[in-house]
């Protein structure tokens, strides 16, 4: 009679952390919607064309609509770090990496750029600008790298691999682009739409990872 009782107090734990696990799944879901909501209203809300400027130009303070790019900003960083809290035992590096993601994510809303947010090199900025501009890209690299870890990481699951392997692969180029059109031609239409395709899949590779987590029973 003792077994029974050892399994059963092993495993309602387990149960429980499983629990836990997919409801920090469908709130990140659900964090990561209301934050990319809020970041597309602000920025198609904004005076200047939105195509060919920063994204991160909705959150200075002419911009109109700061608040609320903030707001889906911070938003944005707790959806990744539900997402590493929704990630199964035995995970390693992703987690870490999502939290990383979450911290500069925040970082970039709480430090706004100035008009224009500028970059070297071939406009003047400030320190501010700087720190923005360092922890956005900072904020992109680690939410790119945890894919990478996903994509070759067993306890990850199937479903979860595929999905960071795909949007892994196709953010590596996008990401080396924008970075080569930053230096080459600087702002414009080029890293604007790259910009937001590069934002566009890690938000959507956030959500359909978070959805496949929270439906998942161990």
């Amino acid at each position: 009679m003792a077994e029974p009782g050892r399994s059963g107090t092993t495993t309602a734990p387990a149960a429980r952390a499983d629990v836990a696990r997919r409801a920090a799944g469908w709130a990140s879901a659900g964090s990561g919607l209301a934050g990319a909501v809020a970041v597309v209203v602000a920025v198609l809300s904004g005076s200047g064309p939105w195509l060919t400027g920063y994204v991160s130009e909705a959150g200075t303070a002419d911009g109109g609509h700061a608040a609320t790019y903030r707001i889906g900003i911070l938003a944005l960083a707790g959806s990744l770090l539900l997402l590493a809290a929704a990630l199964p035992p035995g995970v390693r590096a992703a987690p870490a990496l999502l939290a990383a993601g979450a911290l500069f994510t925040a970082a970039s809303g709480a430090v706004t750029c100035s008009a224009g947010c500028p970059l070297p090199p071939f406009e003047r900025a400030t320190a501010a600008d700087l720190v923005h501009g360092g922890a956005s890209i900072a904020a992109t690299a680690s939410v790119v790298f945890a894919m990478v870890a996903l994509a070759v990481s067993g306890p990850a699951g199937r479903t979860v691999r595929r999905l960071a392997g795909g949007a892994g692969a196709l953010s590596l180029p996008l990401c080396a682009s924008v970075g080569l059109a930053m230096l080459v031609i600087g702002r414009g239409a080029v890293v604007g739409v790259l910009e937001r395709l590069i934002l566009a899949l890690a938000i959507l590779w956030g959500l359909t990872t978070a959805i496949a987590l929270a439906l998942t029973r161990r």
